[in-house]
């Protein structure tokens, strides 16, 4: 992924990748709904979405921040906190 991508377009990138992991359809996933609750994700599912994502966006995420990425909108907050990504 270019460093230069929008939010929109790392956002994009993020669900089609959690989508994936999850066995859903991307346009099941909204920015506000619940992995866990919404999506039967699991832990084992929680931190392969997170090394997924590391990986795609070579930015480094402590474990601990996974109570916070409960969906897409908090997942992009994290990794925008870290990968040090301004707002568009």
């Amino acid at each position: 992924m270019a460093p230069s991508s929008t939010a929109a377009e790392r956002m994009q990138v993020m669900r089609t990748m959690i989508a994936e992991i999850l066995e859903i359809e991307p346009e099941e996933i909204t920015e506000t709904s619940n992995f866990q609750e919404d999506h039967g994700a699991d832990s084992l599912r929680a931190i392969e979405i997170l090394a997924s994502l590391e990986k795609e966006f070579h930015v480094e995420i402590p474990q601990q921040e996974l109570v916070n990425m409960t969906d897409l909108t908090s997942v992009y907050r994290v990794f925008q906190q870290y990968a040090g990504w301004s707002e568009e």
